[in-house]
């Protein structure tokens, strides 16, 4: 992997980690949109590998694939934070199917099914797993669920100093408390679908199989997922951890994992 002068070999560790690339970018995509190409993704990932490399030529002291997987996924992000991950009308549409289950959950005193989702939104259920297929990439937290009763933001009202770490104030003990028990509570299914693609790292294919279901299939239940959790982590009542005070301003994406 080195040439005669003692540097490392790019070209063999682009055919090495490209692998690597393909199967980060997969993995991300139950987390974006429709819209996005995973040629895209790819195509970024490798501007971060190709990144990687030369940092890590200078000396950097983590062994090089940890390092190369940190860089290749935020040169991914990096090529998506310019633009509206989801649309604003399919985000409005998620948010009605979160208000159904809140309200289902509370009337049944447990989670509801699809066909029950379907039926309370005045959807026939293909209608309504077509919405959950669109939705791939809607966000466990957007910034606008953290604007206060002022309408001052999050990082206005946090990111203030120099030590100032917005990234672990999300991750206080009551919001971690709440998805930990939210997670618990998901349907079965959901349940295993979720330790497979966040602890696993298993892509949809991969957990389609394990569940013997299609690909769109198991996007569609990861869109579920995620809005069963929002509304035990968001919701709308003073008693969530994450409790919205007002909305309005467009909302801008918290990355899941």
């Amino acid at each position: 992997m080195y040439t005669a002068h003692g540097a490392i070999e790019k070209e063999q560790l682009v055919i090495q980690y490209a692998p690597l690339v393909k199967r980060i970018a997969y993995h991300l995509m139950a987390r974006l949109p429709a819209s996005v190409q995973v040629e895209d993704l790819v195509q970024n990932g490798m501007l971060g590998l190709l990144d990687a490399m030369g940092r890590f030529e200078e000396g950097l002291g983590a062994q090089f694939e940890t390092y190369a997987v940190q860089r290749i996924r935020g040169a991914m992000l990096d090529g998506l934070r310019e633009n509206d991950w989801l649309p604003r009308g399919v985000r409005r549409e998620m948010r009605r199917v979160e208000a159904a289950i809140q309200q289902l959950e509370h009337q049944n005193g447990r989670p509801p099914m699809e066909k029950e989702l379907a039926e309370a939104l005045d959807m026939p259920l293909e209608d309504y797993r077509k919405l959950l297929q669109e939705a791939r990439g809607h966000q466990l937290i957007y910034l606008e669920d953290l604007t206060d009763a002022d309408d001052e933001g999050y990082l206005d009202r946090h990111a203030v100093g120099p030590e100032t770490n917005p990234l672990a104030m999300l991750e206080e003990e009551s919001v971690r408390r709440a998805l930990v028990k939210a997670i618990e509570n998901l349907p079965e299914r959901e349940k295993l679908l979720m330790a497979l693609y966040y602890e696993e790292d298993l892509n949809l294919r991969e957990i389609g199989e394990v569940l013997g279901v299609t690909e769109s299939r198991v996007c569609q239940l990861h869109s579920q997922a995620i809005a069963r959790l929002r509304t035990s982590v968001v919701g709308e009542g003073e008693d969530k951890p994450l409790a919205k005070k007002k909305r309005g301003r467009r909302p801008k994406a918290v990355a899941q994992g």
